[in-house]
């Protein structure tokens, strides 16, 4: 679960975080990547309209030339290019459909627009000063309007139309993976689509071995929670408990808590000195060689910041608190239990029959994208799981094999405000995100990589996607997934 962004700077200025709201874990409220069917919105002739609808043909046509001409004639004083956010944009949503004109004068326009890749509504203000240039032409992810509602489904029907939509987006090749969806432990659909090996022309299969970037975090905090049931762990407890030379000692004293949260102002790993010494890094401790002296972001507790490196620190207290390595714990006391044998941190040097490569659209078209990482994965993600894999896990959490009962609800109920309907529990999103449906879960997401897990406890739901195309390709089939789910 990344990240939720609630409010979005202008792409006048250049900025890339309506991109990264668009391609995290569904922004509160957002439901289905398609488009909903509407007829065309006719833009005011206003210069605010006017200009707006040179923007968004050229925005919603890739058009660099287009986008840096409108730049230089209506925003001048703007700094950064700005086609480069433009087109990332572009990239990640598929465009905007205008679905409504909200406000209109001369000087002001609002429009509420949907993505056409994700589905999230959108809404932007463009402000012009007296002499017809663009002040501000903010971005904000806004929630579905209930007039653009989506009809709930029952499960012949989602199906159904799962079916084609995948199919669709196979054609587009905006989608490589594999998808199942669960209820009362029957499948509802289960098929993969596309590449797992385009050079070999190896198709993907349900059984495909995916990489599951931060879904892991799932597995991390599930092993703290089992040593908490077992009382060799406190929520409480500082980092320096299990960790007594840690280096910089404002970190040593953040909590187990914290930790689990994203509270803790820890940080995350992938920096540039990161990325410099990732071939040397091979145990968690070379970690925290790298970060250890590192201070925290904010004060501890303030506030929430999602932390890969807190996740990698719980790492190194699994093993202190239980004398086993990380890896070694997870496979006895999770995977083994759960029965997932296509579950676990194969080197990345190790061949691996079924291992699912990984792609990223690029000048030349798609590029794979090994050898970007560390040889083997961390406690913060990047795990190798199947669906059927990952809906045992689900299915072991549900039926208490992991955990207790109380300490289920202790990892799945939510303690951290991220959004509207959406909080962080202890690894795990508690959400309804706009939808009568209450779920847990995480995604995972990186380059070559994106995949969603969300089980849905009291409706019976369990819902699985797995990419080997970088996000948001599986949120956005889960957030088309989650909107019509339970009619």
């Amino acid at each position: 679960m990344r990240r939720v962004p609630r409010l979005f700077t202008s792409l006048v200025s250049c900025s890339g975080a309506v991109a990264l709201a668009l391609a995290s874990v569904g922004a509160p409220g957002q439901q289905g990547p398609e488009p909903t069917a509407a007829g065309a919105v006719e833009m005011p002739d206003t210069p605010a309209g006017k200009i707006f609808a040179h923007w968004l043909a050229a925005f919603n046509g890739a058009d660099r030339a287009g986008l840096e001409a409108i730049r230089g004639a209506f925003a001048p004083g703007a700094v950064a290019p700005p086609a480069d956010a433009a087109l990332a944009l572009r990239e990640r949503s598929g465009g905007f459909e205008v679905r409504k004109i909200e406000e209109s004068n001369e000087r002001r326009l609002v429009v509420l627009m949907q993505a056409r890749g994700e589905g999230n509504f959108v809404r932007t203000s463009v402000e012009l000063d007296p002499e017809g240039r663009i002040l501000s032409m903010p971005l904000r992810v806004t929630e579905r309007p209930p007039e653009f509602a989506i009809a709930r489904l029952g499960d012949p029907a989602l199906a159904a139309e799962l079916g084609h939509q995948l199919e669709a987006m196979e054609r587009e090749g905006t989608f490589s993976g594999a998808v199942l969806v669960l209820q009362d432990g029957q499948p509802v659909f289960n098929r993969a689509y596309g590449f797992a090996d385009r050079e070999r022309q190896r198709t993907n299969r349900t059984d495909g071995k995916f990489r599951i970037g931060s879904m892991g975090k799932m597995f991390t905090s599930t092993a703290v929670v089992q040593l908490i049931q077992a009382g060799k762990i406190k929520l409480s407890d500082p980092l320096s408990k299990f960790l007594p030379d840690y280096p910089n000692a404002e970190v040593a004293n953040v909590t187990i808590e914290q930790l689990l949260t994203h509270t803790g102002g820890t940080g995350d790993i992938f920096t540039p000195e990161f990325f410099e010494r990732a071939s040397t890094i091979d145990t968690l401790a070379d970690y925290i060689a790298l970060f250890g002296d590192r201070a925290p972001a904010f004060v501890p507790g303030s506030r929430y910041q999602y932390s890969n490196y807190g996740y990698v620190l719980l790492g190194r207290v699994i093993e202190v608190a239980s004398g086993e390595s990380y890896y070694d714990y997870l496979q006895r006391h999770l995977f083994d239990l759960a029965g997932m044998t296509s579950t676990g941190f194969w080197r990345e040097s190790q061949p691996l029959e079924g291992r699912v490569v990984g792609y990223e659209p690029g000048p030349n078209g798609l590029t794979i994208t090994e050898g970007t990482r560390t040889d083997r994965a961390s406690p913060a993600g990047g795990a190798i799981s199947s669906l059927e894999d990952l809906a045992r896990f689900a299915r072991a959490l549900l039926d208490h094999k992991l955990l207790d009962a109380k300490h289920t609800d202790l990892l799945f109920t939510g303690r951290v405000e991220m959004g509207p309907n959406m909080k962080y529990a202890l690894g795990f999103g508690d959400t309804a995100q706009g939808t009568p449906l209450h779920w847990v879960g995480h995604n995972g997401a990186a380059p070559g990589q994106n995949g969603v897990l969300q089980i849905y406890p009291e409706a019976g739901y369990t819902l699985v996607v797995l990419s080997n195309f970088g996000p948001p390709t599986a949120q956005r089939v889960a957030d088309f997934i989650g909107a019509r789910l339970g009619g």
